[in-house]
């Protein structure tokens, strides 16, 4: 009777196993085909992107000046004052306003709450540094990439437009103004190394993922609005006084 037990707990054991084996294949062939998608869609991003990533100078001499330079946000600290990215990005749209790529700049980011606002941060930042308030628009609802871009077209109604960000940001940036059929090119403003800059590059290719896939559908943002002329004063975009 032990002999037949033991006999039969071996045969359950041995096809347990080869169970085990038939799913640890079929898991590791999912990994592989799921990482060659990422990889390539990752690729068709920075191929479609790259060539509308551009210079300051190139961008400045252009006969043709854009409708905006659109600033994305960044995370804004504590005290108010914007991070080191932020930082760099702002500077970098003045710099553009200042020597004509554009008469107006757009500030987009996440003012989802009372306690968190960096569209006010920036456009504060940039009239200490020069900028008429009226030829600042804030994008007070510009929680994503994407978001930014739909919103860029929707809400300000832009045909054209010089994109400021970091040049990890950048490919995706483009690409999703790309697909809302915006005539665009990209400023990166990279001066710094920035900390957590490896886990940030790793974390965009998942992202650009996300908004290839977002483009293709056009799910509408959170929130749109009224929309807003950029001939027009960007004050009416003022939530409180700066």
């Amino acid at each position: 009777y032990k002999h037949g037990e033991n006999e039969d707990m071996f045969k359950k054991g041995s096809k347990t196993w080869k169970k085990l084996k038939k799913l640890a294949k079929y898991s590791s062939l999912l990994a592989i085909m799921g990482a060659v998608v990422l990889l390539c869609t990752d690729g068709y991003v920075k191929k479609k992107a790259g060539g509308a990533i551009s210079s300051e100078e190139a961008v400045v001499d252009a006969e043709q000046k854009a409708d905006a330079i659109l600033v994305l946000g960044a995370q804004v600290k504590p005290d108010g004052k914007p991070c080191l990215m932020l930082k760099e990005r702002l500077d970098t749209g003045i710099r553009l306003y200042q020597e004509g790529a554009a008469d107006r700049i757009i500030m987009s980011g996440d003012h989802g709450s009372d306690d968190y606002d960096e569209v006010n941060t920036m456009k504060s930042y940039a009239i200490s540094h020069g900028v008429p308030s009226e030829c600042i628009f804030m994008d007070h609802a510009g929680f994503s990439t994407y978001d930014s871009m739909y919103r860029a077209k929707e809400i300000f109604q832009a045909k054209s437009l010089v994109v400021v960000t970091q040049e990890y940001h950048m490919y995706r940036a483009l690409y999703d103004a790309m697909a809302f059929g915006l005539d665009v090119q990209g400023v990166p403003c990279d001066t710094a190394v920035y900390k957590g800059d490896t886990y940030r590059k790793s974390r965009e290719i998942l992202a650009r993922m996300k908004d290839v896939g977002f483009t293709l559908v056009k799910p509408k943002p959170a929130l749109l609005g009224d929309t807003i002329s950029l001939k027009g004063s960007g004050d009416v975009t003022n939530d409180k006084a700066l």
